[in-house]
Order: C-alpha cells, then sequence, then structure tokens
C-alpha cells in the first residue's frame, strides 16, 4: 500500500505521513532526499531527526538526494520489505534537474528519473509514504529553471497519484483523501 501526501509548505504534510507509517508498520526507514548546502539546513534536518528519534518508533534514516528508484528496488529483493517515509519528493526532483542542467537531453534525463521511480512505487510491496509539495498554485515562476521544476513537479505528483493506494491533501494540519473523491467522466 503507497500513499501520497501533499500541501503546501509547513501544512503538516510531514507529520501526517510519519503518522501515517507508523499506524501501518513497526518500524520503518525514514528516506530524507535533502541535502545540507548551509549551516541553517544542517540544523534544521537534525532538528527533524532529534524529533523523530524522541517519538519511541524505530526509524532508520537513510539519505538519498538522487538515486531514489534504485533505492526503492533495493528493498524490494530483500526478503521483506521495509515500511518506507520519502520525504520528499519535490526536493529529489529539485536534485534531478540540478544534477542535469545544462546536459544534452536534460529533460529526456529528467523524464526517465521520473518514470523510473514511478515504476518502482507501483511495484513496491511494503507500507510506502510519499511526502511532495502542491507547487503549481502560486505564481509562474520568473526563471526557465524554476518553470521547469514546476511543470515536471506537476508531471511527477500526477504520476505518483495515479499509482498510489491513496492520495492525501494535507492544509492546516487536517489531512483530506482525494483519491476516493475522485470525479469519474
Amino acid at each position: 500500500m503507497s500513499i501520497l501526501v501533499t500541501g503546501g509548505a509547513r501544512s503538516g504534510k510531514s507529520s501526517f505521513a510519519e503518522r501515517w507509517i507508523m499506524e501501518n508498520a513497526d518500524q520503518a526507514v525514514y528516506v530524507a532526499t535533502a541535502q545540507a548546502f548551509d549551516q541553517e539546513m544542517k540544523e534544521r534536518i537534525a532538528l527533524h531527526q532529534e524529533q523523530r528519534d524522541q517519538g519511541g518508533f524505530s526509524w532508520q534514516t537513510v539519505e538519498e538526494p538522487l538515486r531514489l528508484a534504485e533505492l526503492l528496488q533495493s528493498w524490494q529483493s530483500e526478503e521483506r520489505a521495509p515500511a518506507v517515509l520519502v520525504d520528499c519528493l519535490t526536493l529529489w526532483l529539485t536534485n534531478v534537474i540540478l544534477a542535469v542542467e545544462g546536459q544534452e537531453n536534460m529533460e529526456l534525463h529528467i523524464r526517465e528519473a521520473i518514470h523510473m521511480l514511478v515504476e518502482q512505487i507501483r511495484q513496491y510491496p511494503a507500507p510506502l509514504a510519499l511526502v511532495t509539495n502542491e507547487v503549481g498554485d502560486g505564481i509562474v515562476p520568473e526563471y526557465a529553471l524554476g518553470r521547469l521544476f514546476r511543470d515536471y513537479a506537476g508531471i511527477l505528483n500526477q504520476s505518483a497519484a495515479r499509482v498510489c493506494t491513496q492520495v492525501f491533501l494535507v492544509t492546516v494540519g487536517i489531512p483530506i483523501e482525494l483519491k476516493s473523491r475522485e470525479y469519474r467522466l
């Protein structure tokens, strides 16, 4: 069973994803996609790890900024795949875009990375919670790279939503399940 949890910044989506995993597993792997490029980010990451450690749940933290699909695939080959929380897909996408920025066929590399990840999400046999940001509600970014990110974040989120069992929108700390309410033509 996999879920996608989306919402704005500081909406409560990560807290909800953590609670969901704790309800569906005895222990889990917390895959952090953030990279600490400055002191403030290092402190933020350390605070999140400390809060998880104090919560009384058995988390194993794995930092993986780029090779998320490969990581999920490697766990599928284990006898019992672990429950996993990925926080977050939009940071992962940022890392992917920056890794291929300026390369020939840049957008092809981005699409392939998204496709590979979505395929691993679809196949994952254990509880899997994916946190992502809803970025399409804001203004149109001024720069081409920002617009590229916004567009591919939308593609990533829609693709992940299609293969996840449930999709939650979290706003002001309140999760609403969307997929069961989907209007079908």
